[in-house]
């Protein structure tokens, strides 16, 4: 065997009541390389019932650490809990506290939500199409009384508008409970379908329910149909994964006519489909999986919609097929690639095609009349702004929903009219406690990388911020499985920007802002260009006079704590603070891992350890938690959740002890294990602007602004 890899420590840097995690080295190896891991143990043997079950089966002496870690967070940042209330009532006076949303008509009903004053979580209601009196189908409020967590993942109404199936969860694993209820009578219904991802899809008739079950390992791997009434022991298996490395969901045509079972991982997909006005139809394959050949289906008008990579269409393309001959030998194009242009997704209305679509950073929708090939764009003109397609509920219709938003301008909410070109607009947010755009400045900048590329980068501030280098920053970033991150206004970052923060957010390689090129020049064995592509995000705002070195505040959530973890290693001295929420920073050890939840599904993004030495090595050179080292880092705020199943409780805490370790300074170093939730964080929509408090205080304190 080689040496092993990090075997040398020094002396700690602990402040002296700062909690010292226990050494117990774990040895494995794998192509003849040593792991030693004396964190390890904070890796709980039954996770899967710590997911399930919460805190109430974890091993105490890591209930313990954990514990200990959250009163340490708690005492040091005990200096800024008049700044928390104040930056919590600030965002919260800028909610709009009885908010709903515009009405969507479906039939003889138009369905909405709202909140209530005061009120955590939503409601769902509807109206007659035409106005009259609202029924409530579902008060959130009155459901999560007396649960630590709650959460909604959906609400479906049946095609009859006689039923509701709404799933959800209260231990914060994403294992979802689906339930009925008789919207006749108010009264839920004896259909019961746990450990769920939450989806509901009706069959046309109202009769039956198609959903996905989670396996133990939490994969979804596994279709059924449920007839209303039955027990769930006697569904029907309908489809059943054997790649542990693929996920499977659920979808339906907008037609109402076909239901999609999608197969897919970071790469390749598969899709089947079967009849929803057949309760005893059988899945039908569409295409066979390709390795690297990614499509996903609607359906219109008896025709096939595919929007497919196939063909060398890196950005893809928009293809058509029968449904009596959906194989890839039988698709033809409609929509054609063109390098640059990126389609995202599309949806099929009875004389549209609609599909979204980015190029050169920028989002437009695009509408095609069925009939007469005639293709027109949504678009607007400034530099920097978020574009979202919300379709309708029917499909016999002109008219679809779209929002627009910019980090200057509020959310809007039209309707348009595919026929006639003419669009209403329906909302604006509301910011109760008042917004003038006027007193901010968004722009869109472009930063040079280490290989010549250019990042874009988009900025907000105020108009009286000095962009002499004395400005704080906020750099956010993400950057991974093709995730583009967009330039949408934030009621939460106008509390830093309003304290002379600049609030930034880099568009590195890894997400999709320029192109398929852009997420896939981010990936694998290019992984290392998106740590790059921030690091000069950052350097380049300091040479514009933006912010100045050690001025910087670094955020980045789950794959984007990943990030954060790399960066402080890479170059920590070009960060004044590091919030790190559930961050996914022990990257090595988790792809090593076969039986978490994501891990053979993810080895397409991060390369699989456990086949490839040239994996095995290209990670350990970069994985945050093996790459700590004797030296000076940021202020750091490691933020997790104990029952979450994406990045899991230990990861986070694993770092933290080997920096405390390792480091040779005394910044602060904290971290912040939710004991009640998982990847989301809080549930509640006031307990989630508490935990962005706690983080933005951090920010403030570290730059000396408190």
């Amino acid at each position: 065997m080689s040496e092993p890899i990090a075997t040398s420590f020094a002396k700690a840097a602990f402040p002296l009541d700062a909690p010292r995690a226990e050494k117990r080295p774990h040895r494995v190896a794998h192509h003849g390389l040593e792991l030693i891991d004396d964190y390890a143990w904070l890796r709980a043997d039954n996770w899967q019932d710590v997911m399930h079950e919460g805190r109430a089966v974890l091993n105490r002496d890591i209930e313990a650490y954990l514990e200990a870690e959250n009163a340490y967070t708690e005492k040091e940042m005990a200096d800024t809990e008049a700044l928390q209330e104040v930056l919590f009532e600030e965002m919260k006076g800028r909610i709009k506290e009885d908010d709903s949303s515009v009405p969507a008509p479906d039939g003889p009903y138009a369905y909405a939500s709202r909140h209530v004053a005061g009120g955590q979580y939503p409601l769902y209601v509807r109206t007659p199409r035409d106005g009259g009196e609202e029924e409530v189908l579902l008060d959130g409020n009155k459901e999560a009384e007396g649960q630590d967590f709650f959460r909604l993942a959906s609400t479906s109404h049946s095609p009859d508008h006689l039923k509701l199936a709404w799933a959800v969860d209260t231990k914060g694993s994403e294992f979802f409970t689906i339930r009925v209820r008789d919207l006749s009578t108010g009264e839920e219904m004896e259909d019961l379908l746990e450990r769920t991802t939450g989806a509901a899809v009706w069959s046309e008739d109202s009769t039956h329910i198609y959903y996905t079950l989670q396996d133990d390992n939490h994969r979804p791997s596994r279709v059924y149909r449920h007839k209303l009434g039955a027990s769930q022991e006697d569904d029907e298996l309908l489809y059943e994964e054997a790649d542990a490395g693929f996920f499977v969901g659920l979808g339906k045509s907008q037609s109402g006519k076909y239901i999609f079972i999608q197969c897919h991982d970071h790469e390749t997909s598969e899709c089947y489909f079967l009849s929803a006005e057949d309760n005893r139809s059988k899945p039908l394959l569409i295409a066979a999986r390709e390795t690297g050949i990614e499509y996903s289906v609607d359906e219109g008008q008896g025709i096939f919609y595919i929007l497919t990579n196939a063909g060398d269409a890196e950005d893809f393309k928009l293809v058509t097929a029968s449904p009596t001959q959906p194989g890839r030998a039988h698709w033809q194009d409609l929509v054609p690639h063109h390098t640059g242009r990126l389609l995202i997704s599309h949806s099929i209305f009875k004389d549209f095609l609609v599909w979204m679509e980015r190029e050169n950073g920028l989002p437009r929708i695009q509408i095609r009349n069925i009939r007469t090939g005639a293709v027109h764009p949504i678009a607007f003109e400034e530099e920097a702004y978020s574009l979202g397609f919300h379709g309708s509920m029917e499909f016999d219709t002109d008219i679809i929903r779209f929002s627009y938003s910019s980090m200057t301008t509020p959310s809007r909410i039209y309707d348009y009219n595919m026929a006639t070109r003419s669009r209403v607009l329906r909302k604006e947010q509301e910011v109760p406690s008042g917004h003038n755009p006027d007193d901010y400045v968004t722009r869109r900048l472009m930063a040079p990388a280490h290989d010549g590329e250019l990042v874009p980068v988009t900025l907000l501030y105020r108009k009286d911020t000095a962009l002499d280098g004395s400005a704080p920053c906020l750099l956010y970033g993400y950057g991974s499985y093709g995730i583009s991150i967009p330039a949408s206004f934030s009621t939460t970052a106008l509390s830093l920007v309003d304290r002379g923060f600049v609030y930034a957010i880099a568009h590195i390689r890894g997400g999709k802002e320029k192109g398929f090129a852009w997420y896939s020049n981010g990936k694998r064995e290019t992984k290392t260009n998106t740590f790059k592509d921030f690091i000069s995000a950052g350097e380049f705002l300091v040479a514009e006079g933006f912010t100045s070195a050690g001025k910087i505040v670094a955020e980045g959530g789950s794959a984007g704590g990943m990030l954060m973890g790399a960066v402080s290693n890479m170059a920590p001295s070009l960060f004044s603070g590091i919030l790190s929420i559930v961050p996914f920073v022990d990257v090595l050890n988790t792809m090593l891992d076969d039986t978490l939840p994501l891990t053979p599904p993810e080895w397409p993004e991060w390369g699989n350890p456990i086949e490839s030495k040239e994996d095995f090595e290209f990670i350990a050179a970069y994985s945050p938690y093996d790459n700590v080292t004797e030296q000076d880092y940021p202020a750091i705020l490691a933020v997790g959740g104990l029952t979450d199943p994406r990045v899991t409780y230990w990861e986070p805490a694993k770092w933290v002890a080997k920096l405390r370790e390792k480091r040779t300074n005394e910044n602060l170093l904290l971290l912040k294990i939710n004991m009640g939730s998982g990847h989301a964080g809080a549930s509640g929509r006031f307990d989630r602007l508490k935990e962005t408090a706690l983080e933005y205080a951090f920010a403030i304190k570290v730059s000396g602004k408190l």
